[in-house]
């Protein structure tokens, strides 16, 4: 490419007062100094830029400036610089460039040593002379030329096991911006990056601090045709790295006998050549092995193997997936899911219970494909949806017959009459320019858990003010409370003493639920508290829900704002991953048989709004989605959208009485006829009982059973042929006889249809423990 051909993407600064990047000239008079290696060279300018060439000697990217950031300066960059070669400790030549500051900064000192090897290049940047300095808001400046796409960010995750056991999880790895080219990619790779704080022409490269007044960014950037992962690996000098994909969104397919692809690629992170042997494996929710191999191959120091994997789709079904990377005492690991989930007709329009709490902010990997699945799952309530909020957009949700509320917070409670009536007028107007069904006035409110604390004040400074408002403007916007954590009847009562009860619609709150099943229902009075009490119980809180309702009475309406089966990794008090899926459905039904008018599901994949598609292992909320972070289904997605079909139109008619209290069940009418849910209980409410004083547990694998005890069910059928599902909508015929069949049930909700009205009308269940 002609000097006069590049190209200096413009763009301005995060805060006031951080100039814009004047355009950089062509080559300064002096001579340059350079360093390369394989497939890289960088050119070292005397204006003090660095330009980086691949191995044909085109050039990629410019990079010009270093950004500062200081509590008593502010923002400061760099203002040109000299560069000059200099030896690095391992004998290897790098380019130093001193830089050029204002004299709004004095005293400080940017210096950068930028150095090479096989296509990837090493960044650092060296900052001093300031006490005051902010290293969380460095930047660096960068130029690239030709792209054919725009820069895209990718979170950098690997995969990692406990040494005690359990199952394997993901870790963050770091951040990259991709630049794409024709035929060729760059990264940028950080351990450390906010796609927030970067624009189009700085990168957010937050340092760390080297001493009192010192810190250092470092950074890397990343020459070839990669995944992201892999050039992660290249990045951190990660011996191996791998990646898995499909290149269907969210690795979902819809129908039986379609070929799914499992791509993957193993990159060489070394810095010398290795045989390395790949082994890769398939298996369905059942257990079964579907798939699965090993090959070798020898890769050469950097280089990256690409394979793919065929595998014929299931009915519906999940695929569990894993690859293994080897090579002598170094192994890297990947996994994901495939599943399958034919479409289907929801009917009940916005009579539907069915809900997604958190918007579907993250709109991975487009906003069309995630309207897609949204509508897949039938879903046909989101939470929070308004002028600029994140998600799709209310336009695109009333097209398509998708009702949204809004949920929002950050009342002023104690605050001055001003500050109040300014949050009041500002949000009562966002929720009607939006044209929300429900407005819920903010969020979990009743902290301390069970306090009582707040009530008055709540009602005070927040819901009345919504209320009034409301009322002025003519609106027919129903109003729910504040979704209480847990079913708080201490602050509940408080609230109704203040006059908040008459001034709702709609009861709302979140039953939350540790490692009990949800039909786990202690009474009130022996709810203990604390992160792992049993106040965190589903079906003993909406019980206790109902019963202050009709105490109150008003005829209001009572929707579960956020419901979760937490899928944490290795700690007692979440979900196995197959619990998940069992727990999801029966928490479903549980609330249809409560008659709950709405649940919305909390939330749509693994992800937090703050780190966008990062790992998170250690926060509990990361790990609330109905997917993985990859976007990859959970067996809870298809347990959602298996409640979400079969309970569409359907109505509760009572509780199962078997002979044995230890069977539980549940009828509901549907137009296709009686349908029963029906497990067992013999092996308690309480999941993961075996655990330690400590939070680890080895979580096993999604496709093993843990439920041990089997127990024979006689039932009343209305059919020669019952069909039962499981919890993520396998189906199979089971055959009756003389007007009754024989079930084998466990601790996993089972769905059936072809039972009589009153399957439990004849007593008869025979106890055998497997």
């Amino acid at each position: 490419m002609s000097v006069a051909r590049r190209r200096l993407i413009q763009g301005t600064a995060l805060t006031a007062g951080a100039a814009l990047l004047p355009n950089v000239p062509a080559y300064a008079a002096a001579d340059p100094v350079t360093v390369e290696a394989d497939g890289i060279r960088l050119v070292g300018r005397a204006d003090g830029s660095v330009l980086v060439q691949d191995g044909a000697g085109t050039d990629r990217v410019l990079l010009s400036h270093f950004m500062i950031k200081d509590t008593a300066l502010g923002q400061q960059r760099t203002f040109g610089g000299s560069p000059a070669l200099i030896t690095l400790p391992d004998g290897r030549t790098a380019i130093q460039v001193t830089y050029t500051m204002g004299s709004s900064a004095p005293g400080v000192t940017v210096r950068g040593t930028f150095d090479v090897t096989a296509r990837k290049a090493h960044l650092k940047w060296e900052v001093a002379g300031s006490g005051t300095l902010t290293p969380s808001g460095f930047q660096f400046s960068r130029t690239v030329y030709g792209a054919s796409a725009p820069e895209s960010y990718e979170a950098l995750t690997m995969w990692e096991r406990d040494a005690r056991g359990g199952i394997p999880y993901e870790v963050n790895a770091g951040g990259t911006y991709v630049e794409t080219w024709e035929g060729a990619k760059g990264f940028f790779c950080l351990s450390s990056t906010n796609p927030a704080g970067t624009n189009a022409t700085w990168i957010h490269a937050p340092g760390t601090s080297a001493g009192a007044s010192t810190a250092v960014t470092e950074a890397d950037l990343v020459l070839g045709d990669l995944r992201p992962r892999a050039a992660g690996t290249i990045a951190a000098g990660r011996p191996l790295g791998v990646e898995v994909w499909t290149d269907q969104p969210f690795n979902l397919y819809k129908a039986a006998g379609q070929t799914m692809t499992l791509r993957t690629q193993v990159v060489n992170g070394s810095g010398a050549a290795r045989k390395v042997t790949l082994t890769w494996w398939a298996r369905d929710f059942g257990g079964k092995k579907v798939g699965g191999g090993t090959l070798c191959k020898d890769l050469a120091a950097g280089a990256a193997w690409n394979a793919s994997f065929p595998l014929t789709s299931p009915s519906q079904n999940i695929v569990f997936t894993g690859v293994e990377a080897v090579s002598g005492a170094d192994r890297a690991i990947a996994r994901t899911n495939l599943s399958v989930l034919p479409e289907f007709t929801y009917r009940a329009g916005k009579e539907s219970m069915f809900g997604l709490a958190n918007y579907p902010w993250l709109l991975q990997p487009s906003k069309e494909a995630v309207l897609g699945l949204v509508k897949t799952l039938g879903i046909k309530w989101i939470r929070i949806a308004y002028a600029g909020a994140p998600g799709i957009d209310i336009a695109t949700l009333d097209a398509n017959g998708i009702g949204h509320n809004v949920q929002l917070s950050g009342i002023p409670i104690g605050g001055s009459p001003e500050q109040i009536a300014a949050w009041a007028d500002s949000n009562v107007a966002k929720a009607l320019a939006a044209d929300a069904a429900y407005f819920e006035v903010s969020n979990e409110v009743n902290q301390p858990w069970m306090s009582g604390r707040g009530a008055d004040a709540y009602v005070r400074d927040g819901l009345r003010q919504v209320t009034t408002r409301l009322a002025a403007a003519g609106s027919g916007m129903k109003v729910m409370n504040a979704g209480l954590g847990g079913m708080d009847h201490v602050w509940t009562k408080n609230f109704h003493d203040a006059g908040g009860w008459d001034l709702i619609d709609v009861f709302a709150f979140h039953p939350g639920r540790g490692n009990f099943t949800p039909d786990f229902a202690p009474p009130p009075q022996e709810w203990t508290q604390g992160s792992s009490g049993t106040y965190w119980n589903f079906l003993g809180a909406l019980r206790k829900a109902r019963q202050v309702m009709a105490e109150y009475g008003g005829d209001k309406e009572l929707w579960i704002t956020e419901a979760y089966a937490p899928t944490r990794p290795n700690v007692w008090w979440s979900d196995t991953y197959r619990h998940a899926a069992e727990n999801t459905f029966l928490s479903l039904a549980l609330a249809k048989s409560e008659k709950v008018r709405a649940v919305n599901w909390y939330q749509l994949h693994d992800s937090i709004i703050h780190h966008p598609q990062e790992a998170d292992p250690a926060n509990p909320e990361y790990h609330y989605g109905l997917m993985n972070r990859d976007t990859s289904a959970k067996p809870s997605l298809l347990a959602f959208a298996t409640a979400a079909r079969v309970l569409d139109q359907a109505e509760f008619v009572r509780h199962l009485a078997f002979a044995d209290q230890d069977i539980k069940g549940l009828l509901f009418t549907t137009p296709d006829g009686p349908l029963s849910v029906i497990w067992s209980r013999k092996d308690g409410y309480v999941l993961n009982s075996e655990h330690g004083d400590d939070p680890w547990y080895a979580s096993p694998e999604p496709w093993v059973d843990t439920w041990t005890a089997r127990t024979e069910v006689v039932a009343a059928a209305a059919a020669g042929t019952v069909r039962e599902l499981n919890c993520i909508g396998q189906e199979r015929a089971l055959k009756a006889s003389g007007g009754k069949i024989t079930l084998t049930v466990d601790g996993a909700p089972r769905i059936y249809y072809g039972l009589a009205a009153d399957p439990d009308r004849k007593p008869g269940s025979r106890g055998r423990t497997a």
